[in-house]
């Protein structure tokens, strides 16, 4: 019910509006509609303790609008939220306060939840999904069950990032400068149990997909340099030293072969401890455990000074059979080929600050443009210094020596990829289980007689000299749920809080059903029941993240992650708006999971998000990304106290480009709000009553008809075009040209109404109830605009005499020079300027102004 205040008070509006929708469920999305539809996806969010700040809403704002006018379009809109909310802070949160981490993050997401209703979007809260509820990460398991099952999860030992204050294990994008991203930690590299995830696999699919999406061409290139994928050829260097075998590098160049002077291995590179030889061998360990302290970008970085250290080996050039240094340098990283490289100082710059580092050779095997050798050619030419293919282009020899390769034995081509397998366990407890039970050889052979479903390869991994088998969890068992623990610390042997869990740990696991009982307890009768260990690790927050997208589609189905007629109907996310910082990781690893879904026929698409758009940041006042530690987060709860949820939502689109980045300023929403106001106050008077300029047989004059046809014609492209700060603009120049007629028509006011309302839904709401309209604004449809009402028929000229503006003319649009010239000598309000002068000449600028030069 409408409000009986004065003025534009939106304390109480706005709540109001809010719980109609919610009442109503207004924005509720029906699976079997048949309208068109439209899914509009944000990236959801991690409900922190900070709750959200200024930043956090603008692109909910954005997709909002979307939402709204896609509504008012006719379609049937699926616009969902939910919560990211496993992780390590809550953990911590946990070890900290003694509080469970399940208790912190609901806390937070209803702090979440209240901070984003009262900003009034349009969510569909029946979808509402959480990525520790068991009903959600059942499926999470499930499909982590699909990959298992399909051979993409194995486990192994890998270099990982550990912290030792966190006592759990890292991933690269969680370590900063040496440091854990959360705490400021210092890390080291350990060997460690993990589970890994073949995403490699997939590495070409994944670069061949990029084609089909309309994604940023930054967020493409960035995918495609991560994954990394190279033409080449794979290399055999004999070792000098006898029994060692064989040292294979892959090489882009294999045309530049002669030119190799020197090879280099990463400091893991499992035959370091061979190769070193005993003169060398305290300057190698002093390096590797430098190089153990610094990240893989770090490593990589070009800018960085090089570093490395000689093995005391040497290895045979194939090609010519030069004997040449082997040396341990951090910038070859194992995960890359195969940890070695051959390195061509005269055309690779790196190689080249190397080479000149520690004084070895820099022999050129590619003609380049000058003489110059005292820096590195990078370009284009023909072989030279290669006997048997001088003269070739570069291209022709990389063909022909890798075929000559071939045919010896020693090479072949191939192609390889920067992108390494997803390391896929996390040692905390916050995370989803592994629905995995570990298994003698005997007991695994016995759980096969009961199940189909087992790999063809088992995944195994061998501990203390006993090979265990990884036994998956029968999806009728699922979810498989965390169990109380005594304490949240990791046990800090590179196991999660889980290892110290026996009676959840130890089992009896009945290999057919998945039902289990302590080892404490005795062996069930029936041959399914064996002797097992859960697995201790946690999956990272990324897999939650991974599919939720469809979870969206049918969120209480017991029976799937989704239906097919759901995953049929919605399809995909018409458009996905989040962060540039997720273009490329969660992006990544969700196409991932995608495709090997529509691989088992699960999804009947290949890709997840057929568009996409990044929305800049919101720095604060001073200019600098907003953080609690520099006192710069603006808090959106203060911000709609002040000047309501509608302002707020309209400056935060009026700051600028969607994309750009900008900073908060606070005097700017002073702005908006008075356009809020100006709109209140030309549909109700100050005694609260229907604004009597209003009416139903009022008409607009052709000046001002022309500038709401050209607002509804705008503003519809620019919400298409994610212009939103331009389609605000225009509404402004709208009001600016209504407020100046004498009457307004009932019409225009229900158009200017509809065209707000995607930006300011609570005041449209209530003026178009106040006005006498029925229903709800959302349901009123878009306004549509007459072309032909876009074609002017006159023109305003401006006058300036002397280059001084005095005054405008009118005239109709088709008015000679000649005729526009008399007109505006002749006005009366320019000839007390032109005080009898005579007229020296004149400069029109054609349908804009009119300079006359006395």
């Amino acid at each position: 019910m409408a409000t009986n205040s004065k003025d534009y008070d939106f304390l109480q509006i706005e709540p109001h509006w809010q719980s109609f929708w919610e009442n109503t469920k207004a924005f509720r999305a029906e699976n079997n509609s048949t309208l068109p539809k439209y899914y509009v996806l944000d990236m959801f969010p991690y409900p922190s303790g900070a709750g959200l700040h200024i930043g956090h809403p603008e692109g909910y704002t954005a997709t909002d609008i979307l939402a709204r006018y896609k509504r008012a379009r006719g379609f049937n809109v699926l616009h969902p939220i939910g919560w990211d909310a496993f992780g390590l802070p809550a953990e911590q949160h946990a070890v900290k306060t003694g509080t469970h981490p399940a208790t912190n993050t609901q806390n937070n997401i209803t702090n979440f939840r209240r901070q984003i209703k009262a900003l009034g979007f349009s969510y569909d809260w029946d979808r509402e999904v959480d990525t520790t509820d068991p009903k959600y990460f059942r499926w999470t398991q499930w499909i982590f069950l699909q990959l298992f099952k399909k051979g993409l999860a194995y486990v192994d030992e890998r270099p990982v990032w550990w912290c030792p204050e966190l006592r759990t294990v890292l991933a690269n994008e969680e370590v900063v400068d040496g440091k854990s991203e959360v705490g400021g930690f210092p890390v080291e590299r350990r060997n460690l149990r993990q589970w890994v995830l073949r995403i490699t696999a997939y590495a070409e699919q994944l670069i061949d997909g990029l084609k089909d999406v309309d994604w940023p061409d930054s967020t493409k290139r960035m995918q495609e340099a991560w994954i990394g994928r190279s033409e080449g050829a794979e290399v055999t260097f004999k070792l000098e030293t006898a029994g060692l075998g064989d040292l294979k590098i892959f090489t882009t160049r294999p045309d530049t072969l002669f030119g190799c002077t020197y090879m280099v291995i990463a400091p893991e590179h499992p035959l370091v401890n061979s190769l070193t030889l005993p003169e060398q061998r305290d300057a190698v360990e002093t390096y590797r455990k430098k190089a153990a302290s610094k990240s893989d970008l770090e490593r990589t970085d070009l800018a960085k000074d090089k570093s490395g250290v000689f093995s005391g080996s040497y290895a045979i050039n194939p090609i010519n059979g030069a004997r040449v240094p082997i040396w341990i340098a951090d910038y070859v990283l194992m995960g890359y080929g195969t940890g070695a490289i051959m390195a061509v100082p005269a055309h690779d710059e790196r190689d080249w600050e190397f080479a000149q580092l520690y004084q070895l050779p820099t022999p050129r095997v590619i003609a380049g443009e000058t003489g110059d050798e005292t820096l590195p050619y990078t370009g284009d030419g023909k072989v030279i210094n290669s006997p048997g293919y001088d003269g070739l282009s570069w291209p022709e020899a990389k063909k022909k020596i890798t075929a000559d390769l071939a045919a010896r034995g020693v090479g072949k081509g191939t192609i390889n990829y920067k992108l390494r397998d997803w390391l896929f366990s996390r040692q905390r407890y916050w995370g989803e289980p592994f629905p995995i039970a570990w298994v003698s050889k005997e007991d695994y052979a016995r759980a096969a007689k009961f199940r189909r479903d087992l790999p063809v390869s088992p995944v195994t991994f061998i501990e203390n000299g006993i090979t265990q088998y990884a036994l998956p969890i029968p999806d009728a068992a699922l979810p498989l749920v965390l169990p109380d623990v005594q304490s949240y610390l990791p046990s800090g042997n590179g196991e999660s809080p889980l290892a110290n869990e026996t009676a959840w740990l130890e089992i009896w696991l009945n290999a057919e059903s998945g039902a289990s009982v302590p080892a404490t307890e005795a062996k069930p009768a029936g041959d399914a029941w064996v002797r097992a260990r859960r697995e201790t690790n946690t999956m990272p927050q990324w897999a939650g993240s991974c599919w939720y997208y469809l979870r969206y589609l049918d969120p209480r189905n017991p029976d799937a992650l989704a239906s097919n007629e759901a995953l049929k109907y919605w399809d995909v996310p018409d458009l996905y708006v989040g962060g540039a910082e997720h273009a490329v990781l969660h992006l990544l690893y969700a196409r991932f999971w995608h495709k090997v879904l529509f691989d088992l026929g699960v999804v009947p698409q290949s890709e997840p998000f057929k568009k996409l758009f990044h929305q800049g940041i919101i720095l604060g006042e001073d200019g600098v990304k907003m953080s609690k530690s520099r006192g710069n987060v603006v808090n959106p709860d203060d911000i709609i106290a002040s000047y309501g949820a509608d302002a707020l939502r309209l400056y935060l689109m009026f700051l600028g480009p969607l994309e750009a980045m900008k900073p908060w300023n606070p005097q700017g929403i002073e702005g908006v709000y008075r356009f809020l106001r100006k709109v209140w106050r030309e549909c109700i008077t100050e005694e609260g009553a229907v604004n009597p300029r209003i009416s139903d047989t009022a008409t607009l004059s052709a000046d001002a008809e022309k500038v709401l046809h050209e607002t509804i014609k705008k503003v519809g492209e620019d919400i298409e075009g994610m212009r939103f700060n331009t389609a605000i603009s225009q509404m402004m120049i709208l009001l600016n040209a209504l407020q100046k007629e004498p009457a307004l028509p009932r019409a225009t006011v229900r158009d200017l109404l509809r065209l707000l309302a995607p930006f300011a839904p609570h005041i449209c709401e209530e003026l178009w109830a106040r006005t006498g309209e029925t229903g709800s604004v959302m349901a009123a449809g878009w306004p549509t605009y007459d072309a032909a009402k876009l074609v002017a028929t006159s023109l305003k000229i401006v006058i300036q005499v002397n280059g001084k503006h005095r005054g405008e003319l009118t005239v109709g649009v088709d008015a000679t020079d000649a005729e526009i010239l008399a007109l505006a000598s002749t006005n009366a309000k320019i000839l007390p300027y032109l005080a009898d002068k005579p007229l020296k000449r004149s400069v029109y600028v054609k349908n804009r102004l009119i300079n006359l030069i006395v």
